[in-house]
């Protein structure tokens, strides 16, 4: 049913392994049952399944999902996986995938969520309400957690301005847990260009910043979450400079009640996109319980 791997099909799979080379091929490695399952279900363009043996045993209903969607399995050794995979401990699992981002025009312009390999889910004209944008973020671990974190939020769109990490680096692919394939991804644009699209688009650029003072408690915050909102978020390390922050349109704090210096960049992102969902949330509801006002009597029905 399967085929032992081919010498060129790994010399292939080898050079993903390698930013330039994954972009010249727009192509990348899915490690893992959970990753490659999630590329099966949102229908991304897999090419290749390399498979160990015990793999097979423990996954033997993935595997043939695979085949019969007509990816070409490929049985590779233990060795061979974790040349591939460049993990400590391989899944055994490991995919070649087509890219799956979107031009930053297509979010901009309303592409529904739900969008993977470029395909929207059949719902357009959907303005975005909730967008997650990375400047210069440099950690893949951290990248894929936020990126996770944002699918679990229900965000629209995350957008990986010029300077930050390739989301299709094997750790940030790994970090995601297959969310890279559940919701649209922008990779490379410029940061100014990028808040100028959504800011026409209609969303408020909240800068993420321990600086600011306004903090994510404070009304006039909580006021601005429930409208559509782009959350920026600056590197790890040094956080947003002066001059990424006058892109925003308000700069927020999260607010640190106990003695830690600060929250790592997954956390706070997760702070602020869950804060922004839950006050979008319940502006929809109230909407959804408010009846329907009925129009007035006319004047010769209410005599009769």
């Amino acid at each position: 049913m399967y085929s032992s791997a081919s010498t060129a099909r790994l010399k292939a799979a080898r050079r993903l392994t390698k930013r330039a080379l994954r972009q010249r091929e727009r192509a990348f490695l899915a490690e893992g049952p959970q990753s490659i399952s999630e590329a099966l279900a949102t229908r991304a363009c897999v090419s290749d399944l390399f498979v160990t043996a015990p793999a097979l045993a423990n996954h033997a209903d993935l595997v043939a999902a695979a085949a019969d969607a007509g990816i070409d399995v490929q049985m590779v050794s233990g060795e061979t996986m974790a040349e591939l995979a460049q993990t400590v401990t391989p899944q055994g699992l490991l995919a070649v995938c087509g890219f799956v981002d979107v031009p930053l025009d297509s979010i901009a312009n309303g592409v529904a969520n739900g969008v993977a390999n470029g395909v929207a889910n059949g719902v357009a004209n959907k303005g975005p309400t909730l967008v997650t944008l990375l400047a210069n973020v440099r950690d893949p671990g951290n990248a894929g957690t936020v990126l996770r974190t944002a699918d679990a939020a229900g965000a629209d769109a995350v957008v990986f301005a010029d300077a930050s990490v390739d989301p299709y680096n094997g750790k940030c692919v790994r970090a995601s847990a297959g969310s890279l394939f559940h919701l649209p991804i922008v990779v490379g644009p410029r940061l100014p260009e990028t808040v100028a699209a959504l800011k026409r688009s209609g969303l408020r650029i909240l800068a993420a910043d321990g600086r600011a003072g306004v903090d994510l408690h404070d009304p006039r915050a909580q006021a601005m979450l429930s409208e559509p909102t782009a959350w920026l978020f600056g590197n790890e390390a040094w956080g947003l400079p002066d001059d990424l922050l006058a892109l925003a349109d308000e700069s927020v704090a999260v607010p640190i009640y106990g003695r830690a210096e600060s929250l790592n960049l997954a956390a706070a992102a997760a702070v602020c996109l869950y804060a922004t969902a839950a006050a979008q949330r319940a502006v929809a509801q109230r909407a959804v319980a408010q009846p329907a006002v009925r129009p007035a009597a006319s004047a010769s029905v209410a005599s009769a």
